[in-house]
This record gives C-alpha cells, sequence and structure tokens, in this order.
C-alpha cells in the first residue's frame, strides 16, 4: 500500500458524515508508534506517547467491517462517537518489550507500558522468511497476529534453531533453558482466517 495514501485518497479529519459522528484517520508503522495518518514527519517527536490516550485508543481496536475505507483503513478502534480508521505498515499490534511479571512472561504492545500486554507463547514465534519479521500472536480482535519490534526481535532470533533443510523458517526456540519446538502453522491460518495483508517489503 503506497505510504502517500493519505494523497490518494479522499477525506478530512475529523468529518462528520453523519450527525454527532467523527472520523479520523491512523497510521501505524513496523515499530508499533501511533500518527495521524496525514502527519508529513512520522517519527518519535510526532507520534502519541500518552499512555492513557494508547491504551484507551488500542483496547479498542477491530478489524473494519463498517464498509466505510475497508480497504485502505482494514482496522478501527471506536472511541464513543469518534471512528478512528487505522492503516498499518503491517498489523497494528507491534510487540516492543519482554517483561516476567508473576512468574509469566508478558509482550508488551502500544507504547502504553504494562497497560497492554500479552501473554509471551515462546512455541508461536514465527519467522517469516521473505522478509525476515518476527511474529506473535495477539487477540483475534485484532487478527491474531502481533508484529515483534525489530530491535526485540533481533534479540529473539539469537535464540532460534533451524534444523530443517527444506525450510527457511526456524524450527526450535531456546528460551529460559527450555526448547520449544516451533508451531510453524498458526501465522498462515490466522493470516488467511482474518484476510490480513501482511507486508512482504523487507526494512
Amino acid at each position: 500500500m503506497p505510504k502517500n495514501i493519505s494523497r490518494l485518497l479522499h477525506y478530512v479529519q475529523g468529518q462528520e458524515p453523519e450527525p454527532k459522528i467523527r472520523e479520523y484517520f491512523y497510521y501505524i508503522d513496523h515499530q508499533g508508534m501511533l500518527f495521524l495518518d496525514d502527519s508529513r514527519m512520522k517519527n518519535f517527536t510526532s507520534c502519541f506517547k500518552e499512555k492513557k490516550f494508547l491504551d484507551f485508543f488500542f483496547k479498542r481496536v477491530r478489524l473494519n467491517t463498517t464498509g466505510r475505507y475497508q480497504e485502505e483503513f482494514p482496522f478501527i478502534s471506536l472511541c464513543g462517537r469518534e471512528r478512528n480508521f487505522i492503516r498499518c505498515d503491517d498489523v497494528p499490534i507491534v510487540y516492543t518489550n519482554i517483561y516476567t511479571a508473576n512468574n509469566l512472561d508478558h509482550l508488551s504492545f502500544g507504547y502504553a507500558g504494562d497497560l497492554l500486554t500479552t501473554e509471551f507463547k515462546p512455541d508461536k514465534i514465527y519467522m517469516l522468511p521473505l522478509t525476515g519479521r518476527v511474529y506473535h500472536p495477539a487477540d483475534d480482535k485484532y487478527g491474531g497476529v502481533g508484529l515483534v519490534k525489530s530491535k526485540l526481535a533481533i534479540e529473539l532470533s539469537k535464540s532460534f534453531e533451524f534444523n530443517n533443510a527444506k525450510l527457511d523458517e526456524p524450527t526450535h526456540f531456546n528460551w529460559k533453558n527450555k526448547r520449544y519446538e516451533l508451531d510453524q502453522l498458526w501465522f498462515s491460518h490466522k493470516v488467511e482466517q482474518y484476510g490480513l495483508k501482511i507486508n512482504t517489503v523487507s526494512d
């Protein structure tokens, strides 16, 4: 999808297609940062950083089934009377950190600290050979697939094993003194189930 889609698609931030309904348009990059879609500069200085807003926004992210802008903005966050349409470099959920709490490992996303997390499942790590990007399951309401931020993915990939000459994907993952056989099927199943458009361009 072209990066300058906002120039090709007609919309106005805050437009009111019907009484008391406002629509806004957002973009999530492959590092998980959230921007207004038509922002000229998309970097750390221009992304949203307020944790309460990010928590509120990401907890309401869903697949866009509204019939409006579905092709261009496949996800939406419904916040009261606001429709927040979302397009992504890849998928809306990007895991940025891993931490341990109550003897369980968690992945955080959305730059909201421990407000937005999911349980880390070492046997579900998946690397897409075409791009080298690493994925982990997300809640089905998000499309079932989350991307692992590149910096974290590099750290995790140090623990991959490749034991099948016919496969480009890692077959095993070593985590905290335990060796896991990786599930190679969940990723393609979720992509097909939810019709996800995974980015096939390398970073």
